[in-house]
């Protein structure tokens, strides 16, 4: 191999490596060598990683590492690496530790100062980012969003008045309520949506909210998992030139395409008042600008 085992700690070496979201023939020449030359390929599920190997002619050992056994699968792996033996961990499918098993082994043996080698390969993020036309370079990254509805909420809530984008992965059996719920508080936003990244029914949608939510009602199943990018709240360019409330509200209303929810969490967040207090000042005056703008 081109890369030996650590000769001053005696121990081998733990590869993490990238395989396929879909398309087979996306995985690296790199890749295809070290899981053939390593000794172990610890996976997520040793059912999916079998169809790849097979389709690669490898026939290295596997050994299990699921997501509910990790804590105690990561100590005996790190003694299978810390006797001198090569490992590699794979999941089943792009980069693990991006919403995979992983973490814990690969924290485990850095503590333990084995040598960490990443793979890298295929990433439903990286695929996501790269066709999604994203404004600047930077983003919050959400992993998969929890399955109950109140938890989901209360994770997103306080993401409304970032101007980063926020990037998610959904189940199909949730997307729906989850758009939904982004709906409702991030206001009707531009999303983009890539569901079955790489594979033959690959689907890119750059839309609205709204019109997301309408689309998927409409049909009768959804399948395949999902990245989702929901676009950041609007760049406010200038600022009031006053802090009083009432003058602060006004302004945002004016001049900000922020909601009167979204500008209302905004405006609480930067001067330090209290949610709900700025909500019902702002949704007076809201009314009030929408009076005079009705008489003009």
């Amino acid at each position: 191999m081109a890369e030996e085992s650590d000769q001053q700690t005696g121990a081998g070496i733990l590869y993490v490596v990238a395989t396929p979201i879909g398309n087979l023939e996306d995985i690296s020449r790199r890749a295809i060598r070290i899981l053939t030359e390593v000794d172990l390929i610890a996976a997520e599920d040793t059912r999916q990683t079998r169809k790849l190997l097979a389709s690669l002619d490898i026939h290295t050992r596997m050994v299990s590492y699921h997501k509910d056994r990790e804590q105690a699968q990561a100590a005996k792996l790190l003694g299978f690496i810390r006797s001198g033996k090569n490992l590699a961990l794979v999941s089943d499918a792009g980069t693990p530790g991006l919403s995979d098993p992983g973490a814990i082994l690969v924290r485990q043996a850095s503590a333990a100062g084995v040598k960490l080698v990443p793979v890298p390969g295929p990433s439903a993020l990286a695929a996501a980012v790269s066709v999604a036309a994203l404004p600047g370079s930077g983003f919050v990254f959400l992993g998969f969003l929890p399955g109950k509805g109140g938890e989901r909420k209360r994770l997103l809530q306080p993401l409304s008045v970032g101007e980063l984008p926020i990037i998610f992965y959904e189940a199909p059996h949730r997307l729906l309520k989850t758009l939904r719920d982004c709906l409702e508080i991030f206001g009707d936003r531009e999303v983009f949506i890539g569901r079955e990244l790489s594979k033959i029914h690959e689907e890119l949608l750059h839309r609205r909210l709204s019109e997301l939510v309408a689309d998927f009602a409409d049909r009768r199943e959804i399948k395949g998992e999902l990245v989702v990018i929901v676009k950041g709240a609007p760049v406010v360019k200038a600022t009031p030139e006053t802090g009083e409330l009432p003058e602060v509200i006004a302004w945002y209303r004016d001049h900000s395409a922020l909601s009167l929810r979204d500008a209302s969490r905004k405006i609480a967040a930067d001067l330090g008042l209290s949610r709900s207090e700025v909500y019902s000042r702002a949704l007076e005056l809201w009314k009030q600008g929408d009076e005079i703008r009705e008489d003009e």
